[in-house]
């Protein structure tokens, strides 16, 4: 009898709120779903599991020695940070992302954060419905300066499938396009660029995005340092992992005029805290780290994770982060 594959899949709601089926991972094997885990009960929950899925439910080396009959970990998500990859390399296991399936749905995000920063589009449209444009004696008025893209510089920090999309759209804003990586990818898109050091792309930025996996090296590296280098008239979106930005230097900076605005889909603590000093900063915009979901995006998402499985059911997985890590 062929052995029934146990597939628990730890937090799934998010990725499933019911409009986004799981029925062609439920076909591989014994499937298990909750919508969320707390921390408390992940390892009871994950015990018997030889395939987690997961996507902000953390599994750290203590956890991950916990769970004997682990066999294989396939994100729900592109970043990885929650899984200590490098532990789970050692035991063996391999963990897969899930790549590239939010990229279109980023960019808009992005966009729609830059553009509400310099068009005030909220503030205007509250301003019409509050009777302010019936009582104009003028055809138009603005409550606040106006910005246009064309010609700005935007710097992009992180030059992958993503970085490279978000300069695509900017460029067809008529914007300047410079990046930093650590490493420059040997295909840079269509778009011309201009690859700087970091500090020079904080320093000569109008719009800094940033579009880089979080890792151990770079927890917090957004900080009063480079945040300091900054034009009074910049911006700052993150689109990418909370955890890249100092919280507490963004909102003094924004406080004290340091930087112009910040757009923000994502923070270091999710769902965010009461008392996370941004909700007070002024000219901070947010989004609850909805740039990844639209359903097209989700189908996507799950069109990848059951490849992941698929491959790892026939021996061969693909989309692993920690190929280098396992024995």
């Amino acid at each position: 009898m062929t052995r029934k594959h146990n597939i628990v899949i730890l937090d799934g709601f998010t990725i499933n709120p019911g409009d986004n089926p799981w029925y062609s991972l439920e076909a591989l094997g014994s499937c298990t779903i909750y919508d969320r885990t707390p921390p408390a009960v992940k390892l009871e929950r994950a015990r018997d599991a030889e395939i987690i899925l997961l996507s902000k439910v953390k599994l750290d080396e203590a956890a991950l020695e916990a769970l004997p009959n682990l066999k294989y970990i396939s994100m729900l998500a592109t970043g990885y940070n929650n899984v200590d990859v490098a532990a789970a390399g050692r035991l063996g296991i391999p963990v897969s992302n899930v790549p590239a399936y939010s990229t279109a749905s980023v960019v808009q995000t992005t966009f729609a954060l830059l553009l509400e920063l310099a068009m005030h589009v909220g503030l205007h449209d509250a301003s019409v419905k509050a009777g302010e444009w019936v009582k104009c004696p003028d055809h138009a008025y603005w409550k606040t300066p106006l910005l246009e893209l064309d010609g700005l510089t935007l710097g992009i920090v992180g030059y992958g499938t993503i970085g490279q999309a978000v300069a695509q759209v900017g460029a067809a804003f008529g914007m300047k396009i410079i990046a930093y990586a650590p490493r420059i990818p040997h295909s840079v898109g269509c778009v011309p660029v201009r690859f700087v050091p970091l500090a020079e792309l904080f320093a000569s930025a109008d719009v800094v995005s940033l579009n880089c996996p979080q890792t151990q090296d770079n927890n917090g590296f957004v900080n009063a340092g480079l945040l300091g280098l900054m034009k009074s008239s910049a911006f700052l979106l993150n689109l990418a992992r909370g955890g890249l930005v100092n919280e507490g230097d963004l909102a003094e900076a924004l406080r004290e005029g340091q930087i112009a605005g910040a757009g923000l889909d994502v923070v270091a603590h999710e769902p965010m805290l009461a008392d996370n000093p941004l909700l007070t900063a002024p000219n901070c915009i947010f989004t609850p780290h909805i740039a990844w979901a639209s359903l097209a995006a989700r189908k996507r998402l799950m069109a990848i994770v059951l490849a992941n499985v698929s491959a790892y059911l026939a021996g061969a997985p693909i989309n692993v982060v920690n190929n280098q890590h396992i024995k």
